[in-house]
């Protein structure tokens, strides 16, 4: 095993953050650290939090953070941000909300950037939750960008998904028009003290009627249901490890690293060929002159580069 895992298993911080730094920046050498932490990792209790830009998720994250280290858990975070389209830069805003535990040497939190990548989850945040569960941490949370893919992603990449709505955010229905009410183990109606809190709790339990999961009121600013939250989230964890939800949910997970690695590989691979290859560059120019139509283009393209990989 290399010094630079060896020293991540330890716990250190510094090895930790050099590794997701190369990681997410494709260093050479970096994935095969991360392939020798890979096997000591599976531990820890991964959640991941989602819902609408505004409705409090780091705010949330951060009292959540609070309560584990009350306990004397061991958490690491990754707060994905979403990347400009223009610019490709991110705000990364969130490890600022929760500057207040920077200096906890059993807190590591890490913002990752969505970099485009499929469903709003960055391609490095399952690298990083590897990283961390290796380093021995008891509990990671994963804040998604916003609601929408990232939502429905992220329950691929957690044993216990949070989804948080709060009141005032518009329509009150966005959860089940972006599919969200699909995933969440924990809906968490933020915001409590502000009006139509009640009727967004009474309208989301009248969708999840008849659902195993659990309904419950917050307000992160003030600290607010707080405690029976992470609760909950606790006995979540307890109910997974009492059965088979447990190795379903991490199984689960692996398998979403495993198709978004390939996903991002084939992306990549695809589009180094189009830009290359004669054929494919002259199939475009067709497109673009609507000598032919994308469905026609993108199946001719497809049977040319099967053919070719079959070779």
């Amino acid at each position: 095993m290399s010094d630079q895992a060896r020293r991540i298993k330890r716990g250190e911080v510094r090895a930790a953050a050099r590794l997701m730094r190369d990681l997410d920046d494709r260093v050479p050498g970096a994935q095969a650290v991360l392939r020798e932490l890979y096997a000591a990792a599976g531990r820890a209790h991964v959640v991941g939090i989602t819902g609408p830009a505004g409705c409090g998720k780091s705010t949330l994250a951060d009292q959540l953070l609070e309560a584990a280290r009350k306990e004397g858990q061991k958490v690491g975070v990754v707060a994905v941000d979403p990347t400009s389209h223009i610019s490709g830069g991110a705000v990364l805003g969130d490890r600022v909300r929760m500057q207040r535990h920077a200096r906890d040497p059993r807190v590591f939190i890490r913002s990752l950037a969505s970099r485009g990548s499929l469903g709003g989850l960055s391609r490095s945040v399952f690298d990083t939750v590897t990283v961390l569960d290796s380093m021995g941490k008891d509990l990671i949370l994963v804040e998604t960008a916003g609601v929408g893919q990232d939502g429905v992603k992220v329950a691929g990449a957690a044993h216990t998904v949070l989804v948080v709505l709060a009141p005032g955010l518009g329509d009150e229905v966005q959860a089940i028009k972006a599919g969200v009410l699909e995933i969440g183990d924990i809906y968490v109606v933020n915001k409590g003290d502000r009006s139509g809190c009640e009727p967004l709790l009474r309208s989301l339990r009248w969708a999840l009627e008849g659902k195993p999961c659990e309904v419950v009121k917050t307000c992160a600013r003030t600290g607010a249901g707080v405690g029976p939250l992470f609760k909950l989230i606790a006995e979540h964890r307890s109910a997974l490890q009492a059965g088979a939800g447990w190795q379903e949910r991490s199984r689960g997970m692996a398998r979403a690293a495993f198709l978004e690695r390939l996903e991002a590989g084939m992306k990549e691979t695809l589009s180094g060929r189009l830009r290359r290859e004669k054929s494919l560059q002259k199939l475009q120019e067709d497109l673009a002159c609507r000598r032919t139509d994308p469905d026609t283009a993108a199946r001719r393209a497809l049977r040319e580069l099967i053919k070719r990989g079959q070779r």
